[in-house]
């Protein structure tokens, strides 16, 4: 096994078993829920702001591996970051994730997400490591209704 693979692996797994901001934030400016009918992921995503900026968000839910990680993964990656700056690096993981090595990620660095350019191999996955994202970014659009990978 290559050692991306192997590292690819290891950080799945940790996030799935240990997933970082898993919580209900009873304080969240913004709450959206959203759902994967395909692998029956469900989960809930919470912002709160300051200033414009992402104070501090979380989630909660139930999926498979790659939901669970890629919205931990996602959690620790927009904290801090203004709305245009998490929408930018959205837009920068879905093009990794959809595209593969043929991605422009239009100069941003995504960190530990880049773990999970090898979702672009298998399709049906993109959708479960997508749904946070999109969730996210219904959230940060301020839009209420429950989003779903269909």
């Amino acid at each position: 096994m290559s050692d991306l693979r192997e590292l690819y692996q290891e950080i799945v797994l940790d996030h799935n078993s240990r997933p970082r901001n898993y919580r209900a934030l009873e304080d969240a400016d913004r709450t959206v829920e959203g759902f994967n009918p395909l692998c029956g992921d469900q989960l809930t995503v919470y912002v709160k702001f300051e200033n414009g900026v992402i104070e501090d968000v979380a989630f909660q839910g139930k999926g498979c591996a790659i939901s669970r990680a890629s919205s931990s993964l996602m959690t620790q990656a927009v904290k801090g970051k203004t709305t245009q700056e998490a929408k930018r690096i959205f837009g920068a993981f879905r093009e990794m994730i959809t595209k593969g090595e043929d991605a422009d990620l239009d100069g941003v660095d995504l960190g530990d997400l880049e773990v999970l350019a090898g979702v672009a191999d298998f399709p049906s996955r993109v959708k479960c490591a997508s749904l946070g994202w999109h969730t996210l970014k219904s959230a940060l659009d301020d839009e209420q209704e429950q989003v779903t990978t269909e």
